[in-house]
């Protein structure tokens, strides 16, 4: 099964998913909000997370009309930590886009992310699941925790236990709740619900640290913006862990260790020395650690095309690059 098929096998999900999105924005909605939604999802976006809660939800006989709603409330979810997140950080392009704060006012951009948010929490409120609203308001409560965390303390912090918390927060509590909601909602037992979301915790996890391999190696063009442009924030991810904790010699790592992450053309030299060191292939290598975990957890599931794309998915994390 190719990574084209796994996508294919939820296509008409997904389709679903991208029109119940687009209906968000009625005609009681401010016209700006409709365009500015339009953007976004003309913005592109893989839809892992929406995929993830089909493959799930079919491999466990879930209803379609509830894995919809959901795969509406997290990608919707997931789109407003995006518009936050890029002001934030001042970003001006995403996947090759202009962002929304690059046309926006900060104060308009805000108040679109607050509109999605809302949105999103309808959405979840309609799968008319109770836990499920739980999980939502709980998952969205450590996503901003992350954000406050990373803003106020993470700059220039080098800690393994700090970087884990972080990409949990960023980008595995997302992939965690897409494939325990799907579960929640499915005919499954306690056992099963706990089994998908170590499966998609664990390649949540995979996926952000293949993230920020690509922030060291891929193309500036492609990721949209500088490359080692977390490391150039202060911003210290895991193939920088590696090499820090390989060359604590070297004299840019020791001036991070100082504090002095702002020094941007000692933080760029540091950036190349990573970029061609070992610690690429040691970061690698821990997110298909991650991955082989995530697939020994499904091997308890009866052989299945669901399955099967979700193990293709997993792999499909750590070989992608963009």
């Amino acid at each position: 099964m190719s990574t084209v098929s796994f996508f294919s096998t939820v296509q008409d999900g997904i389709e679903l998913v991208e029109k119940r999105m687009r209906a968000q924005a009625d005609e009681k909605s401010h016209p700006d909000l409709s365009a500015a939604l339009d953007h976004l999802l003309a913005s592109g976006g893989k839809r892992i997370r929406p995929t993830l809660g089909f493959l799930v939800g079919n491999m466990l006989g879930s209803p379609q009309d509830k894995l919809v709603t959901l795969g509406a409330a997290v990608e919707m979810l997931h789109t407003a930590t995006l518009v936050h997140d890029d002001l934030i950080d001042g970003s001006l392009l995403r996947r090759g886009t202009p962002t929304l704060n690059a046309r926006w006012s900060p104060a308009a951009t805000v108040l679109t992310g607050d509109f999605l948010f809302a949105r999103a929490a309808k959405l979840a409120a309609e799968a008319d699941h109770l836990p499920l609203m739980k999980l939502f308001a709980e998952t969205l409560a450590v996503i901003v925790n992350g954000e406050l965390t990373q803003l106020f303390a993470a700059r220039g912090l080098i800690s393994r236990e700090n970087y884990y918390q972080r990409i949990y927060a960023k980008t595995a509590s997302l992939f965690e709740m897409s494939a325990r909601a799907a579960a929640m909602v499915s005919p499954a037992d306690e056992d099963v619900i706990e089994a998908v979301r170590v499966f998609g915790y664990e390649i949540g996890m995979a996926f952000q640290i293949m993230d920020d391999v690509l922030d060291f190696t891929g193309d500036q063009a492609a990721i949209g913006k500088p490359v080692g442009s977390d490391l150039l924030q202060g911003l210290v991810t895991l193939p920088a862990l590696y090499y820090l904790e390989n060359h604590p010699e070297d004299d840019d790592a020791r001036l991070l260790r100082d504090g002095g992450w702002g020094n941007r053309e000692r933080m760029e030299r540091l950036v190349n020395s990573i970029r061609s060191s070992d610690a690429i292939r040691q970061a690698v290598g821990e997110a298909r650690v991650r991955v082989e975990s995530a697939l020994e957890v499904i091997e308890q599931f009866h052989v299945s095309v669901e399955r099967s794309a979700l193990s293709e998915l997993a792999h499909y994390i750590v070989d992608r690059n963009s």
